[in-house]
């Protein structure tokens, strides 16, 4: 779980972090769980410029005419990454002690079909922030905006393994399925890569994981925008996908 050392963790953050500050435009992050094994809220989320509020780690920004991105926290409520007595550290932990009977709570033995999400590992976006999603996609829907959302954990069943869904993927997707707006949810967190359609015409991508790339290849991309589409252009282990919409 995180290979870098916890002594480490810190020094190493930075390192990369001084490379994304040498690119000539604006940079935005959003964090999963390999961020917070080693690096608590408090330290990472001020180091990444994350504009999130009283700890929390969601936001939106309008980059550019028509369009809006959201960037959500899925370890909102999780076991990791706040402190051991933070209500929201309480609360995960008795989730997943009604949800998963074993003793290693990362583990998904003897857990069915969609019920294998229910694991340490994952998390859940809470009801407060549910509400404001809620809230940016009215204003998205007056403002005749695009939506691209973004979660490190995969927000559709068909985009992902059983385990690595957000907990609460249904909620989210029953605030999103409401609005006509959001056109794409991107995540990771999967490691294998998988794109998907669902039953609104919403795209749903998660991206292949640098991690698991065999030495000297890559695994990066970059997506142009357009009206009625997104491409993205994969390198080596990331595959090119085209996203076409109603606009």
């Amino acid at each position: 779980m995180g290979k870098c050392p916890p002594y480490q963790s810190l020094d190493a953050v930075k390192k990369v972090n001084n490379e994304f500050q040498k690119f000539k435009g604006p940079v935005f992050h959003l964090i999963g769980n390999h961020c917070l094994y080693n690096l608590s809220r408090d330290i990472l989320l001020p180091l990444l410029k994350i504009p999130g509020p009283n700890g929390q780690a969601y936001y939106d920004i309008s980059p550019g005419p028509g369009y809006r991105i959201v960037v959500l926290d899925g370890y909102d409520i999780s076991a990791i990454g706040w402190p051991r007595v933070h209500p929201k550290t309480l609360q995960a932990s008795e989730f997943l002690e009604k949800k998963n009977p074993n003793s290693d709570k990362n583990s998904p033995a003897g857990l069915l079909g969609l019920e294998r999400r229910f694991v340490m590992f994952n998390g859940a976006v809470g009801r407060e922030q549910l509400e404001w999603l809620d809230g940016i996609l009215q204003d998205s829907t007056k403002l005749k905006q695009k939506v691209i959302v973004c979660c490190h954990l995969p927000l559709d069943p068909c985009a992902s393994s059983q385990e690595a869904l957000l907990w609460n993927y249904d909620e989210v997707m029953n605030v999103i399925h409401q609005y006509k707006c959001v056109k794409a949810c991107l995540s990771g967190h999967d490691h294998q890569g998988r794109h998907s359609i669902d039953s609104h015409g919403i795209h749903h991508r998660s991206f292949e994981a640098a991690l698991e790339c065999p030495p000297e290849t890559d695994a990066f991309g970059h997506i142009d925008v357009y009206d009625n589409r997104l491409l993205l252009w994969g390198t080596d282990r990331m595959q090119g996908t085209e996203m076409y919409f109603n606009p």
